[in-house]
């Protein structure tokens, strides 16, 4: 039986060319023009590996400190030499049993990611909440809203696969569905494939959709592309997905607020354009919003693509607002959640990342996405329909 040596040589080789390999799938994503699928692949290759290093280097610098103590230990300590393992066998140097642990549990993040990459992206789930409103008027009194976030039509490639998705959210028979931004990836024309299955995402009192960061197409249009003969602008291709969101017979709030009334009853829908705590440009103008809403409105839903948005301006300025629907984290794309528990990196950019929260009498649902894929993973963190049933008591 023989051990597995390594070969420094060999090992040096793969390790350069897997990394000049990394570093120009970065290169080709940022200045050539690919198809959405295709860029995802050349950004997920390399995180997957940058993932993979680190995990690496940890063991590495154990390695590294266990030889330094080693190396500082003889220097002042006298040792007996170890008697030889009995046996045709010699043992494993305690370095290679670290260093290639750490090559072990790099691998399970890197098949993690490449599970949710090939598995998870439609592999939809439905969350039933119950949204407790005090001021719910009688007439809205077991109401459904249905909301989807962040379809990035660019990302997708599998139209059979959406349309069963399209299909679970209809059998839920929402009465009011919301969308709340990211319908693509850079262009309207993305949506070309799929205006079909999406033209039958309407509900008996509205759909109501808002715009995303990526809709204005500034991850595109703003940087170089070598080679890109296309003869259109940022202003058009944003009019252009506007005039989708009224040929698929949503209703685009665009800074505005609208009234949806039953029975002499009324609720309002205010949507904001894309505005973020950190964002370097905004479109949101919350007062502007608001400028129409009725103060006698009993309850107030606001469409927020980020869910910075809620904290930073809507909380202070709002109080009458009582849910804000929300998007845009993904889930942090890669995490862990189930009832009792849930973690995720992006928790440390954005403090409300996924699920319910409320505070000061307001609440707010971030929706982990519906169809995203550019920074592909998804572990645990399915794409996902909400179905909020409206109720006047707990």
């Amino acid at each position: 039986m023989s051990i597995w040596k390594s070969n420094p040589k060999l090992l040096n080789i793969v390790w350069w060319s897997v990394s000049i390999l990394s570093y120009l799938c970065i290169f080709l994503n940022l200045f050539f023009k690919w198809t959405s699928f295709e860029s995802a692949c050349f950004v997920f290759f390399p995180l997957s590996l940058l993932l993979g290093k680190i995990i690496c280097l940890f063991f590495i610098s154990i390695d590294t400190l266990v030889y330094t103590f080693k190396i500082i230990n003889k220097c002042f300590i006298k040792t007996k030499s170890s008697p030889k393992q009995a046996g045709n066998l010699p043992p494993i140097k305690r370095s290679d049993f670290i260093v290639k642990s750490g090559l072990l549990l790099a691998s399970v993040p890197i098949v993690a990611l490449t599970r949710g990459f090939a598995f998870n992206l439609y592999k939809y789930r439905v969350n039933h909440l119950d949204l407790i409103l005090p001021n719910l008027p009688k007439s809205f009194e077991g109401i459904t809203i249905a909301q989807i976030s962040d379809i990035h039509a660019g990302s997708l490639f599998n139209s059979t696969a959406v349309k069963k998705g399209i299909d679970l959210l209809l059998a839920q028979k929402p009465d009011i569905i919301f969308f709340t931004g990211d319908l693509i990836n850079d262009f309207a024309t993305e949506m070309e494939d799929y205006l079909s299955i999406f033209d039958k995402v309407k509900a008996p009192l509205g759909t109501f959709s808002i715009l995303g960061n990526h809709d204005y197409g500034n991850y595109h249009f703003n940087r170089y592309h070598f080679f890109d003969q296309m003869n259109l602008t940022k202003e058009q291709n944003l009019s252009n997905l506007k005039s989708i969101h009224q040929q698929l017979g949503w209703q685009l709030l665009l800074n505005e607020s609208k009234e949806l009334i039953l029975n002499n009853e009324k609720i309002t829908i205010i949507g904001v354009e894309n505005w973020g705590a950190n964002n370097p440009k905004n479109y949101g103008n919350i007062d502007l919003a608001m400028s129409k809403v009725d103060k006698s409105s009993p309850i107030n839903f606001m469409l927020s693509h980020d869910p910075s948005h809620w904290r930073a301006e809507i909380i202070p300025k709002y109080p009458t607002i009582d849910v804000t629907f929300s998007g845009h984290t993904h889930g942090g794309q890669f995490g862990y959640n189930n009832p009792n528990y849930q973690w995720s990196p992006v928790k440390y950019a954005y403090r409300e990342w996924a699920g319910l929260y409320r505070e000061k009498h307001q609440a707010l649902y971030v929706n982990v996405g519906f169809g995203y894929l550019d920074y592909p993973s998804r572990v645990g963190i399915l794409p996902e329909i909400t179905i909020f049933h409206l109720k006047s008591k707990g």
